[in-house]
């Protein structure tokens, strides 16, 4: 396998990936940014990420880079899992070609689908079994990919796995009751922590590699070193905000909400400000799906939105209850196709205020921030 330690542009590359996924809690955001480093560090035209589905006849998540979303669009529906990408889900071992047509595993190309030739594989492995696999076609500047490139994205493969598993476990957490939370994921938090040392310790034997040959470069490394394990530390923090919510009950929506966002001042660096009209107590399922939405329309802007400033506005009427929560972040399309396969946090917002007999609405655009507001009967 290839060493990054000595190719300095290909290790500074292999810790700018490995920083940015270690900053990703939810999954998608974490395949995203796992699928762009492949295909920076390989030097490809084209990537993509497989996850495979629990039935085991397709693709759960098939992330691409490299493609506009037209062309995605031209395409059509995710692969199934057959020909050489699934054949990459059920082996561990990475293969590359410089013509993928002539493989006898590979099928057809969809009639919108580019042409390829230089194919590159490496399954991504977590606990022995096959989570997942990077795919990456057209090396840039040469017939097919090297065993450099190979070197590299099993590198990546290796953080990939650890981010995934870290990934499902937080969204796994998520979706749990607050007594589930404590049972259950007291194991498989302590399982996701040692992964991530693991991710800690072998980022550090990477930089210790370099020390030989280039001592100075080692030692910016190690002080990468130092900034993940510091994210490490953030995102554990938001983990356990999550597993031990405040005391609604005891405190109320509008105390609760303050002190959850004084929670995330202290772990975001983004400008976070509150404003709060009106103090009256609710009933408690109606503050707790409100606090939910609030507490998830922050989640969104403070890790998605790459925002510097987050607004949220509680007002308790009496015949209105209004949260509103803004930000000056990258926006998105809310009309985007397949956006709530995507994006399941957004349908949950909505479904949990129309529970509430209210309507949740999100104003945003590519560059113009976001605005999730909510709007329930004030009971």
């Amino acid at each position: 396998m290839d060493d990054p330690a000595r190719d300095p542009a290909a290790f500074a590359a292999m810790s700018d990936a490995v920083l940015s996924i270690a900053a990703e809690l939810s999954l998608e955001p974490v395949l995203a940014e796992l699928v762009e480093a492949a295909r920076r560090l390989a030097g490809a035209g084209y990537a993509a990420i497989g996850i495979p589905d629990e039935h085991g006849d397709g693709f759960a998540r098939f992330i691409t880079a490299g493609m506009s979303d037209e062309l995605i669009e031209a395409i059509g529906p995710l692969p199934r899992r057959h020909g050489l990408l699934g054949a990459m889900l059920a082996d561990p071992a990475p293969y590359r070609t410089e013509d993928v047509t002539a493989d006898p595993r590979f099928g057809w190309w969809p009639p919108a689908h580019p042409r390829m030739r230089s194919f590159l594989g490496v399954p991504i492995v977590s606990k022995g079994d096959v989570v997942g696999a990077v795919y990456l076609t057209e090396k840039q500047g040469a017939p097919g990919f090297s065993e450099a490139d190979q070197g590299r994205i099993e590198l990546l493969a290796a953080h990939a796995a650890i981010a995934i598993e870290h990934a499902r476990l937080y969204e796994l957490s998520r979706e749990l009751s607050v007594a589930e939370e404590r049972n259950r994921l007291a194991r498989e938090l302590h399982d996701s922590m040692n992964q991530t040392l693991f991710s800690l310790v072998l980022t550090a034997e990477v930089a210790a590699a370099a020390v030989r040959t280039d001592p100075s470069l080692a030692e910016t490394q190690l002080k990468i070193v130092k900034e993940l394990a510091r994210s490490t530390m953030a995102e554990l923090r938001a983990v356990i905000q999550g597993l031990r919510p405040p005391a609604l009950e005891a405190d109320g929506l509008a105390e609760t909400l303050r002190k959850h966002v004084d929670v995330l001042r202290r772990v975001h660096r983004a400008d976070i400000r509150l404003q709060v009209h009106g103090e009256r107590r609710l009933q408690a399922d109606r503050e707790r799906e409100l606090f939910r939405i609030a507490q998830e329309a922050l989640h969104n802007a403070l890790r998605h939105a790459d925002a510097e400033t987050v607004g949220v506005e509680l007002t308790i009427g009496q015949a209105v209850v209004r949260v509103v929560v803004s930000d000056d972040g990258k926006g998105f399309d809310p009309a985007a196709r397949g956006l709530r396969a995507r994006r399941l946090g957004l349908t949950t917002m909505r479904e949990r205020a129309r529970a509430l007999g209210g309507s949740l609405q999100i104003r945003s655009a590519p560059g113009a921030g976001t605005t999730v507001r909510v709007e329930v009967p004030g009971g």
